[in-house]
């Protein structure tokens, strides 16, 4: 179980378990899930949608000509429905993120597949979308979701690199510091569209360090995925 809990920390948990936390993680039958370039990296945001922070992302997404991958929450999506067919109209990657943000170790394995059938039923439903990525809440599998996840072709997905940028005291530089110091062709990055499971109003720092973030990626050469 305690693979299952750091994988996202220690590759060779990552390993162990077959978890993917970079591009070069994904096997050939996955790779184009992500249609990267020879120097790709993925942005990837979690917890949306939100009604401000992911309007605010697509805008500077746009703005840059890059793509994202943004894994939803069902009980968001089914709040805003239009916001997640906007997501997807424009060109990105829709993951699944559950419907419910709660750790899956805490939760029984009735209600894993309750949460499983919503999220993709709610998904599909708003975006025309059936996901085919996965990242589970704070990046933790139970082995029980692990498995469920496998048996709906789903493919496990963590990161390799974070802003840190739902923390409350974080600010813009210091989200665009983690994320680019040392950020390699392959590397994928955690960043947040909502403040729903973080703190208040962490979604505008983030915004205001996608720019950033973005304009150093394409002056090291590194393009941003793109949607399959």
């Amino acid at each position: 179980m305690l693979r299952h809990v750091f994988a996202m920390h220690v590759p060779a948990f990552a390993r162990a378990l077959g978890l993917a936390r970079t591009l070069d993680d994904l096997g050939p039958a996955t790779a184009p899930l992500l249609a990267s370039g020879p120097a790709g990296v993925a942005i990837t945001f979690d917890d949306g949608p939100h009604p401000d922070g992911t309007p605010l992302m697509l805008e500077v997404l746009a703005r840059h000509e890059a793509h994202a991958t943004f894994f939803l929450v069902g009980e968001q999506v089914a709040r805003r429905p239009q916001l997640a067919r906007r997501i997807a109209a424009e060109g990105h990657t829709i993951g699944l993120h559950g419907h419910l943000h709660r750790p899956h170790p805490t939760r029984s394995a009735s209600e894993m597949e309750r949460d499983y059938e919503r999220a993709l039923a709610v998904i599909a439903d708003a975006t025309g979308v059936a996901p085919r990525l996965h990242r589970p809440p704070f990046g933790i599998y139970s082995p029980t979701s692990l498995r469920m996840a496998r048996e709906r072709g789903l493919q496990p997905l963590l990161w390799s690199r974070w802003g840190k940028d739902w923390r409350k005291f974080t600010t813009p530089p210091e989200i665009a510091r983690r994320v680019l110091g040392g950020v390699a062709a392959g590397d994928v990055i955690l960043l947040h569209d909502a403040d729903f499971y973080s703190a208040k109003r962490s979604h505008y720092r983030t915004a205001e360090a996608l720019p950033e973030i973005l304009a150093k990626l394409k002056s090291g050469g590194l393009d941003t995925v793109g949607a399959a």
